[in-house]
């Protein structure tokens, strides 16, 4: 690995800006971490990024989580987690990071409004689902539409249910919601499965699940929850209208790197390739959470990640200052 250019910090307001941990966004995953790192007496910024709080702002009652035995509001859990790293002495700004320099020490941040300078970098950006662009999903989001069964799939006990891919991911789902669901319709534009033929076979002999062949959602409905669906025959080209109480989109996450780019190591998904335990490709970069973890994406594994990364910034920092 080729050395880093080491930068002196002369200027009064560069010095203001130094921190010893910056953690890029703020879902379970960098707040977490903030409370490790403050705790442990180092200077941590973290910079919340385009939606504070993650993708838990955007879900109504979370069951899973572990210690609310009643559930919580995901906007409630986030607002706990940040006044929690707050009160240790995080620094927290709502501002997007727009551009990294992870090619100079210290690292380079750059937002909207000002410039920083981190001793080690955290990056916790998460993924977004991809969603289907059309009529009412937004509307719907929370209310019918998910993004994820093993978050919401409870809410939906009885109810008629489709899944909208033909994945590994929507498979998965699909089956796991038969456990809720009255019914589970699995739509998707293509007549064959993209999933692994064992997750296959389990859904064509799961008497719950029926298959909607070579059709797309076009359009959401409903009054305060959703209420039916419609669909399109790519066929045919006909529009039909199905009934429904709950809605999974299931074709795939898009971890937010693109900031990144060129920075460090990514795979070919632009998910944060991790070397050792935490660390990426950049000596003092780590990453926790969503943004290297396509696998499990839960608010309590991305909690652990940030817990698991501070305590490796922490020891790495700590390293680096006994050499110096």
């Amino acid at each position: 690995m080729s050395k880093k250019a080491n930068r002196n910090s002369h200027d009064s307001t560069e010095v203001k800006n130094l921190y010893d941990v910056i953690i890029i966004g703020s879902g379970p995953a960098g707040f977490t971490a903030g409370v490790y790192t403050s705790r442990a007496k180092l200077k941590t910024l973290i910079i919340s990024g385009s939606l504070p709080g993650g993708q838990l702002m955007t879900t109504s009652e979370v069951e899973n989580y572990p210690g609310f035995p009643n559930g919580i509001f995901g906007p409630e859990l986030m607002m706990n987690m940040r006044q929690q790293a707050e009160r240790f002495g995080t620094i927290v700004i709502d501002d997007e990071v727009l551009k990294v320099d992870f090619k100079i020490h210290p690292f380079l941040i750059s937002t909207h409004s000002e410039s920083f300078e981190g001793r080690a970098i955290l990056l916790c950006t998460g993924a977004s689902p991809r969603k289907l662009g059309i009529n009412g999903e937004q509307e719907f989001g929370g209310r019918g539409v998910s993004y994820c069964a093993t978050c919401d799939g409870p809410f939906f006990k009885g109810e008629e249910i489709a899944v909208i891919g033909g994945g590994d991911t929507a498979i998965e789902e699909a089956t796991f919601l038969t456990k809720f669901g009255k019914s589970v319709k699995i739509i998707h534009r293509r007549d064959f499965l993209r999933a692994s033929k064992i997750l296959q076979e389990k859904a064509f002999e799961n008497s719950k699940i029926q298959f909607i062949w070579n059709h797309v959602v076009t359009g959401i409905s409903g009054n305060k929850k959703i209420e039916s669906i419609d669909i399109k025959d790519l066929t045919t080209g006909k529009i039909s209208n199905v009934s429904v109480g709950g809605l999974f989109v299931a074709i795939g996450h898009e971890p937010n790197t693109s900031i990144f780019k060129d920075q460090l190591e990514m795979d070919d998904k632009g998910y944060v390739v991790l070397k050792e335990n935490t660390r990426t490709s950049v000596e003092g970069v780590f990453a926790a959470g969503d943004v290297h973890d396509y696998r499990y994406r839960q608010a309590v594994t991305a909690a652990g990640f940030g817990c698991m990364a501070a305590l490796d910034v922490e020891k790495w920092l700590s390293e680096k200052k006994s050499h110096n």
